[in-house]
């Protein structure tokens, strides 16, 4: 069946190692466009920090932010899917990342573009240092208002958030994982995001119906379209519910292993080889 909906990860797949759009993917992406497929992208990050690329490309599809936690339109800020952290469930992962010795970061407001809250930042977590710096960095003139300290997350934390993220080094961010997950089984979902070469690892905690493929789900919905002609594009774990969701699903050249351990998905070149560019001239305009 003809591919009528493109889903792409921003890091690690649509965007190169250094954070851009190369020529050839946005040559290819306007080519698409033309040929009628709509474009949607589907990232882990929160919604603001997606919101001004979805922007620059013109996309009048939903934007899947928060990892599926927030799908809504970029231009008109209209809500498709909201699936926001029962604050009975926030506040526990904040006291089991407490106990681990990390330090948390909330994302809040998903009826606006967004706030990120944190209170602490440990002496010697560059991880999370580097990460609030470059969110302050990615909206510019908003960062005054997007990014908040605040003197306690607990006491700040009366209402449901859309998610709670941790970062640090991989090992470290794997182990805090499996300790949420088997403290509050059923109760959150846990999507690691790892980039081993820089031992960073993002931990993303969530409403347990909330991933990518859900947000992926709600869009196709909106636009009354079969799985089988949707194409999704990732490189990380996060990927996987939206990329089996997809009737095409492809994993850059870049992604993890296990990714490329599932036979159903298809390969194309890594994020810094124009590998969107090469998946939408095979799977799209030559198919």
């Amino acid at each position: 069946m003809t591919i009528r909906l493109l889903a792409l990860d921003l890091d690690g797949t649509l965007l190169n190692s250094r954070g851009q759009i190369s020529t050839g993917n946005r040559e290819a992406l306007d080519a698409a466009r033309q040929a009628g497929v709509l474009l949607t992208l589907v990232t882990g990050r929160r919604f603001r920090d997606a919101r001004p690329l979805a922007l620059e490309l013109g996309l009048d599809v939903p934007l899947i932010s928060h990892n599926g936690a927030l799908t809504k339109h970029a231009e008109s800020m209209e809500t498709v899917a909201a699936h926001l952290l029962p604050v009975d469930a926030a506040r526990p992962v904040l006291r089991v990342g407490r106990d681990f010795g990390a330090d948390a970061m909330v994302s809040d407001s998903p009826e606006g573009t967004g706030l990120l809250v944190y209170d602490h930042i440990t002496p010697g977590n560059q991880a999370l240092a580097d990460y609030i710096a470059w969110s302050r960095r990615v909206v510019g003139d908003d960062a005054a208002e997007a990014v908040r300290e605040v003197s306690s997350l607990d006491e700040y934390l009366d209402h449901a958030p859309i998610h709670i993220a941790y970062s640090g080094a991989c090992g470290e961010m794997i182990e805090l994982g499996e300790r949420l997950t088997n403290e509050l089984e059923g109760r959150i979902k846990v999507l690691s995001t790892l980039y081993p070469k820089r031992d960073f690892g993002l931990l993303d905690i969530l409403h347990p119906r909330a991933s990518k493929g859900a947000g992926l789900a709600a869009v196709a919905e909106e636009y009354k379209l079969d799985r089988s002609e949707v194409m999704a594009m990732g490189d990380n774990y996060n990927d996987i519910e939206m990329l089996t969701f997809a009737g095409t699903g492809v994993v850059m050249r870049n992604a993890d292993a296990e990714l490329h351990s599932h036979g159903e998905f298809h390969e194309t070149l890594s994020n810094d080889e124009d590998g969107v560019a090469a998946a939408i001239k095979r799977f799209i305009l030559d198919a």
